[in-house]
């Protein structure tokens, strides 16, 4: 597996049956392929979707039916729609059992960056602010470090926050890291790694779990 797929099919590990889960546009929307046997969820879409299914086939495109990142989904059996206000009553609401998103960056103290107006890296926070502040847990799904191996998991996040202290756990392709009131606890370090090249690539100290899985 690349990189991309060991991250995803760590998370959808996380997954549990029946939960409402909204994944964020690129990388987390395949978490959806790698769900356990017998796991059903609910995905929710913050543009107004709630029982989101799988992209369509080419001659059965809806334009009306797109997900939050303006790419063609379909409506499973039950599904139902409503506008933008009503889609974040639900989020704010406290019904999203799980969010997963992309980040820029994270801090020790889970606080996230996942946006940059100036320069525009990316147009903008979308609905991440709140998904990140309402949702009862929160996955960031993200390679280790940056272009240049530059690290994206720091003691204090540099960029503008997208929400201070609300990510849970963080999923790479090197490791599993748990945020704990102590700090980022390491839970688990993929095959051939070693909590000493985990930290190697990590700007913030880490606990190392007694029982580290791998």
């Amino acid at each position: 597996m690349n990189d991309r797929e060991i991250i995803v099919s760590r998370v959808a590990k996380e997954v549990r049956d029946g939960m409402v889960v909204n994944l964020g546009i690129g990388m987390p929307t395949m978490v959806a392929d790698y769900l356990p046997e017998g796991v059903k969820i609910i995905l929710q879409s913050e543009n107004g979707l709630l029982g989101m299914g799988p992209a369509p086939e080419e001659d059965k495109v809806d334009a009306n039916i797109v997900n939050a990142g303006g790419k063609p989904v379909t409506a499973k059996a039950g599904a139902c729609f409503f506008d933008s206000a009503m889609s974040f009553v639900i989020i704010r609401g406290g019904h999203v059992d799980l969010t997963v998103l992309g980040a820029l960056q994270v801090d020790a103290a889970g606080s996230l960056a996942s946006h940059i107006i100036p320069g525009k890296m990316v147009p903008g926070m979308g609905g991440a602010m709140d998904l990140v502040t309402g949702s009862k847990k929160v996955i960031v799904a993200m390679t280790h470090t940056a272009k240049g191996d530059a690290p994206k998991i720091l003691e204090k996040i540099t960029l503008p926050a997208t929400a201070v202290g609300k990510v849970n756990m963080i999923v790479t392709e090197l490791c599993v890291i748990e945020v704990v009131p102590e700090g980022l606890r390491l839970i688990e370090v993929a095959p051939g790694r070693t909590a000493a090249q985990v930290q190697e690539r990590t700007a913030a100290k880490l606990i190392i779990a007694d029982h580290l899985a791998g």
